[in-house]
């Protein structure tokens, strides 16, 4: 901060507080002068004239100062002061880069260890190979066939769990996690589909070729370790999974250190296979060059201490020595080095389901990378800590999001500890019921509002299923799911939700599938990298149940999602909700229910490059629909992924059989709705997909694609698209701003084809398309211009229409400047049907 100015002789932002008179002497500011000037630079940087008159005629000590130097001055000063910016902000990118140039030559350093001890490896396997071949028996085949089958390793016999025996089992577990942090106890590779770069999270990488499945990290954080170790110790803040970690016993070590005895527990991602919880010990100690360290293994085989009997609904799994280096970073902040490893009993559930506790990249997107995030999360929050979204401050809303997200996964996993009961079936057991009346869970469903009248529900009922899903990217799934709601959502049962968390009884929902008014999404929060997000989604005209009437409001529902990347590996994509009031305050009852897809290809882990896949890849079929990008090929067209699926609802006990009825056939809609747009978007085969056979004789997308450009060309003279061949002119009609569709040429024509913006300006999807008229979406002028143009279309092969109104699939009116009609001809010149594109278009 400089502490004046001068005038505009010489506009210098580096002089000081002298004023530069026309004859070439300097005359100094008073201090006085400066105080004032500085008061009034805090109010206003940038004052206008007249405000710069009033400053000299409200403030006498200035008045001896011409309105010309005031302003030169305040542009000194904002000079200044974006001068100090950034000055400090090349400074941080500076530490920062220090940094990160420290953490990539240690990699580098350990790179070259794991590289040595490959090549001696390899050179003793091969001496080895060699004297083998002389014995008359080979015992070192055994040997490696045994060394993969973990359930054959001799058990060893018990530790001693003694304060003496776990202080040599922490120091043990210390070493080991050393080792493979910093060391070459394990063979790392990076991760499929990470980008290192001063950005990015960090280096992240998978084990190759050890026991069980582990992760490793290592990145910068702008806080102090103590700070770090703080946040990483709080498991459940940031791991969405864990369930509780239940502290049994802590001991002080001679060194200064901490021994805990840990009981945790991990929600099951499905409700095909159990939860798991471990018995750990947690050390935590600071190392002789200043670094906090804090790290874990299981206590599975102890005497003579205490131990973890195992626990009802959940299988004990184990884990190898993990946890956390954290060291003080110069200028500030801190360098992280994490590490899981864990056992996670695969052999427990079905086959099917392995890939999931088998996979190193599942456990680095859910677990290490996590914490990393989480911890890129706090920094920012830190720097930054105004109120965002709606007024909350961040850790407000990170607080909803970890509410939403553990309520779906209470749901999911229904824990008879935490109230739930089940219900008989039906007869067929593909939706699960389970009901909970237990006082903590209607806790926040029987709070007085405003009105005076307590909330009447006094249970709740969770319907919940898991389904298998072949050749879908989970992460466009999902995406349709946020953006398409009314294909699968029913709106009377979403009016009954909502108002089911009111004050007031609500009667059962009639269903009224497909009747949504407008859908609106209204963006809350998001973290750094956007992988997650928090929206309210704003349905609007909805029925409302209050005394047995409908009333058409708005219903506000508070949306989690995550993992709508398609480019991320192993990532589990969400998409959680739950009803809340139009007030939306900090205590409102949170009820979550929604869909959670995971990936469950076996071949996650080798590194190889992503594909990507868009919605286009709906529209192909024939030979070339299979075909995925890169060395991907093949692998990706049999990709299969679990969907899990969780409704709860809010109901009087006296009502249970009819909203068991009600929610049972709910969720089974939504697995039919579901399997359907599965099947639209799956790459593979459209004619083979039975309810979606197209018409005898309907072209492959790429091939229609090309008759749209060409015919377009050949009577408007123009290019449509830029033509890089067969391939890209698909894509470039499905990119491009305007909408573009295709309808029959038949006595009541219907749309056959159209791109996104299409999809967009209509409000609909590929698969719900062809139910739409062309007549339908125009209005009555559109209709009778459309009728007397339409022969037109047929003798000169295209009309262009004025601006005009239309009308979506939900209703709402869309206006567009003009329109373009062109009849589509195939490689027989013959007519194959009318194409429209309608030019800047918005609704109104």
């Amino acid at each position: 901060m400089g502490s004046g100015g001068m005038m505009a002789v010489t506009s210098s932002c580096k002089d000081g507080s002298k004023i530069a008179m026309d004859n070439g002497k300097y005359v100094r500011y008073t201090p006085e002068q400066v105080e004032a000037l500085e008061r009034l630079y805090h109010d206003c940087p940038k004052p206008s004239s007249m405000r710069r008159q009033q400053l000299i005629r409200e403030c006498p000590i200035l008045s001896n100062i011409e309105p010309k130097q005031i302003k030169v001055w305040f542009q000194n000063r904002r000079c200044r002061e974006k001068q100090r910016k950034e000055a400090s902000r090349l400074q941080a990118v500076n530490r920062k880069l220090t940094a990160m140039n420290k953490l990539l030559m240690e990699e580098n350093d350990r790179l070259q260890k794991q590289v040595s001890q490959l090549v001696y490896e390899n050179s003793f396997f091969r001496q080895q190979t060699q004297n083998t071949t002389l014995a008359t028996t080979d015992t070192s085949c055994e040997s490696v066939v045994t060394s993969g089958q973990h359930h054959l390793t001799p058990q060893h016999p018990p530790r001693d769990a003694s304060p003496a025996g776990l202080l040599s089992i922490a120091e043990e577990t210390l070493a080991e996690f050393l080792s493979k942090a910093t060391g070459t106890a394990v063979e790392w590779v990076q991760m499929p589909g990470m980008k290192p770069g001063p950005d990015s999270i960090g280096i992240v990488a998978i084990s190759h070729g050890c026991s069980g499945v582990a992760a490793r990290a290592c990145g910068l954080v702008g806080l102090e370790p103590t700070r770090v170790a703080e946040i990483l110790k709080d498991r459940p803040s940031w791991f969405r999974d864990c369930r509780a970690v239940d502290i049994i016993n802590v001991l002080s070590t001679g060194n200064g250190g901490t021994i805990e005895l840990l009981y945790m527990q991990i929600y099951a991602p499905t409700t095909l296979a159990p939860a798991r919880d471990f018995w750990l010990l947690r050390y935590t100690s600071v190392l002789e060059d200043g670094s906090l360290v804090i790290c874990e293994r299981s206590l599975n085989n102890t005497q003579n201490g205490p131990s973890m009997p195992p626990v009802q609904s959940f299988v004990r799994a184990e884990m190898l020595p993990s946890g956390y280096l954290i060291r003080p970073c110069e200028g500030g902040g801190s360098i992280i080095h994490v590490v899981d490893h864990m056992d996670l009993e695969p052999w427990s559930v079905p086959e099917v389901l392995r890939p999931l506790y088998e996979s190193s990249t599942l456990l680095a997107q859910k677990t290490t990378m996590a914490a990393l995030r989480h911890l890129r999360q706090i920094s920012q929050e830190v720097s930054q800590p105004n109120a965002t979204g709606w007024g909350r401050r961040p850790a407000a809303l990170r607080a909803l999001s970890q509410k939403l997200s553990r309520g779906f996964n209470e749901a999911v996993n229904g824990f008879t500890d935490d109230g739930w009961s089940m219900l008989e079936s039906d007869g067929i057991d593909d939706v699960t019921l389970l009901v909970n009346s237990s006082p903590s869970k209607m806790m926040g469903l029987n709070l007085s509002y405003p009105n005076g009248f307590p909330s009447t529900s006094n249970s709740v009922l969770c319907a919940k299923a898991s389904m298998l899903l072949q050749n879908v990217p989970p992460a466009i799934l999902l995406r349709f799911l946020r953006e398409h709601r009314s294909e699968w959502a029913d709106s009377s049962i979403d009016a009954y939700s909502a108002a089911a968390i009111k004050a007031g009884p609500c009667s059962l929902p009639v269903s009224r599938a497909g009747c949504f008014g407008g859908q609106v999404i209204l963006p809350l929060a998001h973290t750094i990298e956007h992988e997650e997000f928090m929206e309210v989604i704003k349905l609007e005209n909805m029925g409302h149940y209050r005394e047995d009437m409908i009333m058409p409001v708005d219903i506000f529902l508070l949306q989690l999602c995550s993992g709508v990347d398609e480019n991320a590996i192993g990532t589990s994509a969400e998409l959680v909700f739950a009803p809340i009031d139009a007030s939306f305050s900090d205590d409102a009852p949170i009820l979550p229910s929604g869909f959670r897809i995971i990936p469950l290809d076996s071949g996650m882990d080798s590194p190889s490059p992503n594909r990507t896949l868009d919605l286009a890849s709906a529209l192909e079929i024939g030979p070339t629909g299979n075909r995925a990008s890169g060395d991907n090929a093949g692998k990706c067209g049999t990709g299969k992924s679990v969907m899990t699926i969780a409704f709860q609802f809010a109901f009087e006990m006296h009502l249970q059989e009819s909203v068991a009825a009600m929610a049972r056939q709910y969720v089974r809609s939504i697995i039919a709705s579901v399997q359907r747009v599965a099947l639209a978007l799956s790459p593979t085969r459209i004619g083979s997909l039975g309810g979606l056979k197209p018409p005898p004789g309907t072209p492959e997308a790429v091939t229609l694609a090309r008759w749209i450009s060409q015919s377009y060309r050949c009577y408007l003279g123009v290019e449509l698209l830029k033509d890089e061949g067969s391939e890209s002119i698909l894509k470039s009609l499905w990119h491009h701003s305007d909408a573009i569709l295709c309808c029959s040429m038949k006595a009541l024509p219907v749309f056959t084809f159209s791109n996104q913006a299409g999809l967009d300006m209509l409000e609909t999807t590929l698969v719900a398309l062809q139910d739409i008229a062309l007549e339908k979406i125009f209005d009555e002028n559109g209709r009778k211009t459309l009728c007397s143009e339409f022969p037109q279309i047929m003798q000169q092969g295209f009309i262009c229409l004025q601006g005009g109104i239309c009308v979506s699939s939900m209703g709402r009116p869309i206006s567009y400047e003009r329109a373009v009609a062109w009849k589509v001809l195939n490689d027989e010149e013959n007519a194959h049907c009318i194409s429209f594109m309608f030019i800047n278009w918005s609704f109104v």
